[in-house]
């Protein structure tokens, strides 16, 4: 793109970042396109959450990215080619954004590094164009690290795992890795290319959905996946459940899925900070219960005593 545009994208993510930072999240809707402007919750909500993060950082912005969608009518799968690519695809400075349903138009994507006192963060925003006026189209603010390890140092455990045979902590460790490298969920590199190439020779071969038998009752897990829960890494199962409000019954029976599923994948105590095990009704409604991995057997062991 042209030194103005450039210009133009980071200056105006730049103010936006300042917004953020400040936790004005009414200045940002004023500067939103007319979609987003309209349904504006989830932006304000990821202000709210990451404002003590942003606050007096003064961020470092990455080199922009410019997108332009042609056509008349919205793209039900626009996908964007940026950069120089080899006869192997994707090299160093290249990248990939897959966007849904995107209106025609020229958008921007910049990443702003901020350098918090509670860790390394990125900040993007989707910038389109009207007018002479750039406005947010989207917000992104994620850490870039998780317990103070980075993208590259989940690959390097992940391929560890894949070593010892723990093709399951490998899977859920290359899936992190790529996430942290991305500043944006719908972008991919040269190396995330790669990971997941690396990830598809790890894949489980009975991730859910699957049952888990405890004390002569089987459990229907629906999802199980790891989620980052302030400085540690834990993992997350989803198990279908006919009724939540008995909380004291369905509190029994999260931590009998939590016995199983470690008792099935006993690696994965190496791997995560702790277990979260969320019954779920058919209708949506869950309760859920948390335990560090140190304080499992302990903990699953006054259950018994209690439910006899």
């Amino acid at each position: 793109m042209d030194e103005a545009t450039g210009s133009a994208l980071v200056g105006a993510a730049t103010r936006f970042y300042d917004m953020a930072a400040r936790g004005d999240s009414a200045s940002l809707r004023q500067n939103a396109i007319a979609s987003l402007a309209s349904d504006f919750s989830g932006i304000e909500n990821a202000v709210k959450e990451n404002q003590a993060n942003l606050n007096g950082v003064r961020p470092a912005p990455r080199p922009p990215f410019l997108l332009k969608a042609e056509g008349t009518a919205p793209l039900q799968r626009a996908e964007f080619l940026c950069g120089v690519f080899g006869a192997q695809g994707q090299t160093r400075d290249s990248a990939v954004f897959v966007i849904p349903n995107l209106p025609p138009g020229s958008y921007g994507i910049v990443t702003l590094d901020a350098a918090s006192p509670q860790g390394a963060y990125t900040v993007s925003f989707v910038l389109q164009q009207q007018g002479n006026d750039w406005k947010v189209g989207g917000f992104y603010a994620k850490p870039a690290q998780v317990g103070g390890h980075d993208g590259n140092w989940f690959a390097s455990q992940a391929r560890e795992y894949k070593s010892k045979g723990q093709l399951r902590n490998a899977w859920f460790y290359f899936g992190e890795a790529r996430e942290l490298l991305v500043p944006v969920p719908f972008m991919a590199t040269a190396t995330t290319d790669r990971l997941y190439d690396e990830m598809q020779g790890t894949k489980p071969s009975d991730l859910p959905p699957l049952n888990l038998t405890a004390g002569g009752k089987t459990y229907k897990v629906t999802d199980l996946f790891p989620v980052p829960v302030g400085h540690d890494f834990d993992l997350v199962v989803k198990y279908q459940s006919a009724d939540i409000s008995d909380t004291g019954k369905t509190f029994q029976d999260n931590m009998a899925v939590m016995k199983a599923l470690l008792a099935r994948y006993p690696e994965c105590r190496d791997a995560f900070g702790g277990v979260v095990v969320r019954a779920v009704e058919p209708a949506g409604r869950d309760y859920g219960s948390m335990l560090p991995m140190k304080d499992i057997g302990a903990a699953l062991q006054r259950c018994i005593r209690a439910s006899l």
